[in-house]
């Protein structure tokens, strides 16, 4: 069976691993590159907070390029989607014909994806989705897959779980309220070692950093204020390659 050229879209986290993982071994694709968000003025993964050359090692060890789709720091949405439009379009011309996400039920995630994906004739491809979550995040800790926690939302979990070993004792100290796969935003995950890694990848925990983000929907023509469609902040753990 020939197989087809697809796109992984890597955050570095352990949603995308175990999504390339039984892609990999499903032996339908050709996966390349590795195409991971940016935030180009700190040198870090958009949202997750990891700083490139993890990913660089990531890549190395996995045996996949990786291309940075790289963002201004306080990028639009409409800029966002035009530049990563313009991506795909060159992927696409190199005979990339599918997309794959590590997304799991978030239904208009993946409807947003495939609208962008019909712009530039690429297919979608979601080998997680609808799976249970906990028994996904068991999965991945059987099959050796080692990561860390190092993105929390402070309105789910607290300070102490950033840093944490995702491991089951962590998954027993989630609150019910959590998803255990964070799913929802509460948590993101760097993974350093696993059954698709060449090695593990070494690093050293530097400081641990809040953040706070706020998006609004521009003034009421009321009140002259800017309404907040959200605001909230993130807990996140600074990690520092050693090689």
């Amino acid at each position: 069976m020939s197989r087809q050229r697809a796109i992984m879209n890597w955050s570095g986290g352990k949603d995308s691993a175990l999504a390339l993982y039984h892609s990999l071994r499903s032996g339908r694709w050709d996966v390349q590159p590795l195409l991971t968000s940016v935030n180009d003025a700190y040198g870090r993964v958009s949202m997750h907070g990891v700083r490139t050359e993890l990913m660089e090692a990531q890549a190395d060890r996995l045996g996949i390029p990786l291309r940075l789709l790289r963002l201004s720091g306080n990028v639009s949405m409409e800029a966002y989607n035009a530049q990563m439009q313009t991506e795909l379009l060159e992927l696409t011309q190199r005979g990339s014909t599918h997309s794959i996400f590590g997304d799991i039920f978030l239904e208009d995630l993946r409807a947003y994806r495939e609208t962008q994906l019909q712009r530039v004739n690429l297919l979608g491809e979601f080998p997680l989705w609808q799976r249970n979550t906990s028994e996904l995040v068991h999965e991945f800790v059987d099959l050796g897959f080692r990561a860390v926690l190092v993105c929390v939302s402070e309105k789910q979990l607290s300070t102490e779980f950033v840093g944490r070993e995702l491991d089951l004792n962590l998954l027993k100290d989630l609150p019910k309220t959590v998803d255990p796969c964070g799913e929802n935003g509460e948590y993101h995950s760097f993974v350093y070692d696993g059954p698709i890694f060449s090695s593990p990848i070494f690093f050293t925990k530097g400081d641990v950093v809040h953040r706070t983000y706020t998006r609004s929907d521009g003034t009421d023509t009321h009140t002259d204020q800017t309404k907040t469609r959200w605001d909230t902040g993130f807990w996140y753990q600074d990690l520092l390659l050693n090689e």
